[in-house]
């Protein structure tokens, strides 16, 4: 059952889970040669088709080309796990980050197309699954983790190789999704959750992985300490579980965005959310920074307008946020 909760100051509240933070220092080094990985994310790079049509141009898209952008401009230091084809062109990445491309005969493939009733998406080609023996074992201990499939590429042991000293996301929209024979994406249900759930710190997902039905986030938030859904122009709601089991939800405003291209923004906002509750360990602030990080994001197309933290935090600075509106 859900907690109504009012709170003056939102972000002293804190969750009820210990997460890894910036103020509960852990260990910084795998061993004495080798330096703690930063922030890892894990799924594949995409072929983000210009239309519908399977031989229009593209541009690179995928969680983790997002994620990867994000973690840079906001100041981190991303390694990120991927597979593609050979003559994938991943020259749109920032240079510099730690990149690591297994091979597979194609690159995924999709393309978004946005109407009034929202958004059709067709996936015409998949790289080949993400495996436990993927992951280097010196990559297993980052400050956090995002797991970003898009294609039910990442296999579910690979939650669960992390140590508890990481903060483990996930972003599950790639579970959750089906194709028909033309391409056609269509939800379906989790089926692989029970075995990834339990070994999540944070679920973030959006209304539209949901199919706009809340009831279905009944499974997610007993499973998971904290789970936050996007909610397109409307902000997003973080929904923390207790020590007596309640849940308290807390409403995060959005900031006003002139929107250009959305695709990313769940992305831009599970990465920036990543980034300040590892920083802060606040869930609600984690969320109004994440709102304001993906609304600058949707305002250029692509990744071009993924800010700085510097920007971040200037907006933060100059629009505080107003009491929190828990339901």
């Amino acid at each position: 059952m859900l907690q109504s909760h009012t709170d003056q100051h939102p972000t002293d509240q804190r969750p009820t889970a210990q997460y890894p933070t910036a103020r509960h220092p852990v260990e910084e080094t795998v061993n004495q040669e080798t330096p703690r990985p930063d922030i890892l994310l894990v799924g594949h790079v995409t072929c983000d088709l210009e239309s519908a049509d399977p031989n229009s141009a593209c541009r690179l898209g995928g969680t983790v080309s997002f994620a990867a952008v994000t973690a840079v401009r906001l100041g981190r230091k991303p390694v990120v796990i991927t597979r593609a084809a050979a003559h994938t062109d991943l020259s749109e990445l920032p240079a510099g980050i730690d990149l690591h491309v297994l091979p597979s005969p194609v690159t995924t493939t999709f393309a978004n197309v946005y109407t009034d009733h929202g958004r059709v998406q067709y996936c015409y080609a998949q790289a080949l699954p993400i495996t436990v023996q993927d992951i280097p074992p010196h990559l297993r201990r980052p400050r956090a983790v995002l797991l970003g499939p898009l294609v039910n590429e990442i296999e579910p042991a690979v939650a669960g190789i992390f140590g508890d000293d990481t903060l483990v996301v996930a972003g599950p929209q790639g579970w959750m999704r089906e194709w028909d024979a033309s391409g056609r994406v269509h939800a379906k249900p989790w089926d692989t959750a029970d075995a990834i759930l339990p070994e999540l710190d944070v679920l973030v997902l959006s209304l539209e992985d949901i199919d706009f039905d809340l009831s279905r986030l009944d499974p997610f938030i007993a499973q998971v300490p904290l789970v936050v859904l996007t909610e397109y122009r409307d902000g997003s709601t973080v929904y923390q579980r207790q020590d007596d089991g309640s849940i308290v939800q807390v409403k995060i405003p959005p900031r006003p965005a002139n929107e250009k291209d959305p695709t990313g923004a769940g992305d831009i906002f599970a990465t920036a959310f990543l980034i300040r509750l590892q920083e802060t360990g606040d869930p609600v602030h984690a969320a109004r920074f994440a709102n304001v990080t993906a609304s600058f994001g949707v305002e250029e197309v692509g990744v071009a307008g993924i800010p700085s933290r510097e920007q971040v935090m200037a907006y933060l600075a100059g629009h505080p946020m107003p009491d929190a509106a828990s339901l």
